[in-house]
């Protein structure tokens, strides 16, 4: 059985752990700062789906609204009509 050298063996392998645990101890450091700061700025960078409101239109204006639409059409089609005629 062969024993494997160089930058596989079992040092480099402790020296990669430690580096890789050196990260991650920054990388916490830095996650904790900016948890902190979202907890300082509180419920303003909380944005919750049940917090936006739905646009409700009124009877009335959705009528309003559809008789225009309707009038629009008409004078289309009745335009279209002229045009095909002529």
């Amino acid at each position: 059985m062969r024993r494997i050298h160089g930058p596989t063996s079992g040092k480099a392998i402790k020296h990669e752990e430690q580096k890789l645990e050196k990260e991650l101890s920054k990388l916490q450091g830095k996650l904790s700062g900016v948890r902190a700061a979202a907890n300082a700025l509180g419920d303003r960078t909380k944005k919750e789906v049940t917090q936006v409101k739905k646009r409700v239109m009124s009877a009335a204006a959705r009528a309003k609204i559809s008789k225009a639409t309707k009038l629009r059409w008409a004078k289309l089609r009745a335009q279209t009509k002229k045009v095909m005629k002529s």
